[in-house]
């Protein structure tokens, strides 16, 4: 087994593309065309820890339970319970996907799912600023019209998309049978946890209690990265590259940075909220606490050894 342990972050969104509408041979192919970019670590014996986000699928199945109550009179589930449904549902497809690659190509690898509690503090600010997109995209009107009738916080998409509702995203503070997932990994297994950013609870002494929350799935996956011990961070994305400047006349790549050249361009406010600005605080989370590199790229420029933007920390 190789010596090298990687984890590998990549968002929710990379299972929904453009003009698709999150159905399940939708989300199950893109997934396969993930793992497929993944294969060739798994072959080359790389120990391995994957991690998702969960944003549009966890918006979509609020949006589910919300219906069955008005409909039907079910009790509507809390947002920890949804997080951990789709933990589960989006875990089963990204096991399904590296299984059948890892058999395909005859790599004799085992790949194990783990749903996974995140501690966070329950006095975070962040339960009174909610910013986490989730859930799809609304017009302005339909979002002013959400808001008034639930109470709920609608933010304009960074990316001109539309409107989504945001929900509390506080900061991860630990994360529950770490040590059993680095286990996994270290004797070979392709884990996939932290799904989500993790099911949010907060620690009661001897009691855990789940709260409404969606942890920022990149900086948990930075938190897993650093208490693993490993010694590369990946965030997969949907650009081979950060950019300054994206997407005008002046847009220039990054190919490596330092950490405080990220702090930098983080606060020339380059990154978007939503966007890339999550990712690089991730990766200046990972590199602070003693991580080594961390490569934020798109799944398709893996089989490229210096593919991506690098973060080091000088």
């Amino acid at each position: 087994m190789n010596q090298k342990l990687v984890v590998i972050a990549f968002g929710g969104n990379a299972l929904l593309r453009k003009g698709e509408n999150l159905s399940y041979q939708e989300q199950l192919r893109n997934v396969e065309q993930i793992c497929d970019q993944l294969s060739a670590m798994a072959a080359d014996g790389v120990r391995m820890i994957i991690g998702h986000g969960n944003g549009p699928q966890v918006g979509n199945v609020l949006l589910q339970h919300e219906a069955g109550r008005q409909v039907f009179g079910l009790e509507a589930m809390p947002l920890d319970f949804c997080v951990a449904e789709t933990q589960g549902a989006l875990g089963y497809m990204i096991e399904h996907g590296m299984r059948n690659m890892t058999l395909s190509k005859g790599i004799d690898r085992r790949v194990v799912t783990l749903l996974s509690q995140v501690i966070v503090d329950e006095k975070d600010s962040a339960f009174g600023n909610p910013t986490k997109p989730v859930g799809p995209f609304y017009s302005k009107e339909q979002a002013v019209v959400f808001a008034q009738r639930k109470g709920e916080t609608y933010h304009c998409d960074p990316k001109g998309r539309g409107w989504r509702k945001v929900v509390a995203s506080p900061k991860p503070l630990g994360i529950l049978n770490v040590e059993l997932i680095k286990q996994l990994a270290d004797q070979g297994d392709i884990v996939v946890a932290v799904g989500g950013g993790g099911v949010a609870v907060v620690d009661e002494g001897r009691h855990y209690r789940g709260v409404e929350a969606v942890i920022d799935k990149d900086l948990a996956l930075a938190c897993a990265a650093v208490e693993v011990g490993a010694d590369e961070f990946y965030i997969l994305t949907d650009v081979a590259k950060v950019c300054l400047h994206f997407n005008t006349p002046q847009e220039r790549t990054l190919d490596r940075i330092t950490v405080a050249e990220a702090k930098q361009y983080l606060a020339e406010g380059h990154f978007a909220e939503g966007s890339m600005a999550p990712k690089i605080r991730a990766a200046i989370h990972y590199i602070e606490a003693g991580g080594k590199e961390c490569i934020i790229t798109d799944a398709a420029e893996l089989h490229n050894p210096s593919c991506g933007t690098r973060i080091v920390a000088e």
